[in-house]
């Protein structure tokens, strides 16, 4: 019997006729994942978050099926368009989930046992995302209308990945704020397991050959920040032979432990979490049989990034490479404007500590502010402090990442010489 079997169950005979306007039959005709409420003209009765809503335009001609959402402004999420022979259930649920399969297989390195399985809405789910972590299933809910349908979402995946023994269930905070009722009584950080062992959350993956800790159940995203594998790589493959490597919103060490492995001499590892220092520190620890690893001075530091930045500029400490890798601060377009004043703060401070020659590594997931909007900022306060940069690289989403709507485009990355 699967771990998903106390889970809950769609009914795909909990139908919803959705009529909508032109817009919204436009949006739809371009296979856009989204129906917004405002371009919904009339629908047959009240629904309930997860109910099956089949769309048509004013000529009554299906244009596709979703979930319906009574407590989004995005009030169906699309999952098929047109009038598709598959009705939204478990056998939709398990071809979609062997699409984003198929998309990764062949394009993860045989040492990582971690990546995403499922990318929301560029993965034909939109609204939630799916995580493996070695034997570990996550599932990240931002959405109620999924709720409904876990257990078949969960089934398709434990029989497209018999690797997997665990499963974790989160929900992002809008979604933990519905009553029990909406949410089944699912609580976030639901733990499930096939009883062989006690499991606190805690599950050791490895990555490019690292071995690296997540706490699923309470940890931030789904436990790690898979999105930046291949930026991490990166750092690692630019750090061989580096003496001193800065990371910024360090978190649990990823860059980290990829600077240390290249061969980097002193690595110093910022976050305002002390929870997050003492992750990394524990990541190190894991690694010690590698040589380099052991070898590496790691220093872990928690509090402000301008702070410390602040106090190892008047120290006059300079290093080969700094990696800012911050949150996201536009979660809103509201908050545009503050956010690039804080990247341009951070990039300035930044390249105040990189040695002549040195390496600046920026990382924004701010889906607000699109690549050239905020690398232009980037490059003008370096220009303004006296450190131009010569930019060499920039990198976007990872293969299991997939950004295929101009909404979900959010992760980018600089590289330049100081």
């Amino acid at each position: 019997m699967m771990l998903s079997h106390n889970l809950p169950r769609g009914n795909s005979s909990d139908r919803i006729a959705v009529r909508v306007k032109g817009k919204g039959a436009l949006a739809l005709r371009q296979w856009h994942p989204w129906l917004f409420e405002d371009s919904i003209e009339k629908i047959s009765r009240d629904g309930r978050p997860g109910d099956v809503a089949v769309v048509y335009n004013q000529e009554k001609s299906v244009l596709g099926a979703g979930l319906y959402d009574p407590s989004s402004p995005v009030r169906v999420k699309m999952l098929s368009f047109g009038p598709s022979k598959i009705p939204v259930g478990p056998e939709l649920f398990r071809k979609l989930c062997l699409e984003s399969k198929q998309l990764r297989d062949g394009r993860i390195s045989a040492d990582t046992n971690a990546w995403r399985l499922i990318n929301g809405e560029s993965d034909a789910f939109p609204g939630m995302v799916a995580d493996k972590y070695a034997d570990v299933l996550v599932l990240k809910v931002y959405t109620p209308a999924f709720i409904p349908w876990l257990g078949d979402i969960a089934d398709a995946l434990f029989e497209l990945y018999p690797e997997l023994r665990r499963l974790a269930i989160r929900f992002s905070r809008e979604v933990q704020r519905m009553s029990d009722e909406v949410r089944f009584g699912l609580l976030d950080g639901t733990l499930l397991a096939d009883g062989s062992q006690a499991w606190d959350g805690a599950v050791q993956f490895l990555e490019n050959g690292i071995i690296f800790e997540a706490d699923v159940k309470s940890g931030q995203k789904t436990g790690f920040f898979l999105d930046q594998r291949d930026n991490r790589a990166a750092v690692g493959e630019l750090a061989k032979g580096a003496g001193r490597v800065l990371n910024l919103f360090s978190y649990s060490g990823g860059f980290s432990l990829y600077a240390a492995r290249a061969g980097a001499a002193e690595v110093y590892s910022v976050d305002f979490s002390k929870h997050a220092i003492a992750a990394a520190c524990r990541n190190f620890a894991l690694n010690t049989s590698d040589r380099n690893i052991a070898s590496c001075k790691h220093f872990g530091i928690t509090g402000d990034a301008f702070e410390v930045m602040n106090n190892m500029e008047k120290e006059k400490k300079l290093f080969d490479i700094v990696v800012v890798d911050p949150p996201s601060f536009a979660k809103s377009a509201a908050e545009k404007s503050t956010a690039i004043k804080s990247y341009a703060r951070l990039a300035g401070s930044a390249v105040k500590l990189i040695r002549n020659k040195g390496i600046l590594v920026f990382a924004s997931c701010s889906s607000r502010i699109c690549a050239d909007e905020l690398f232009e900022v980037v490059h003008e306060v370096a220009a303004s402090a006296g450190r131009p940069l010569d930019e060499f690289m920039r990198t976007s989403h990872a293969a299991d990442h997939p950004a295929r709507f101009k909404e979900s485009n959010y992760l980018k990355c600089l590289y330049a010489r100081v």
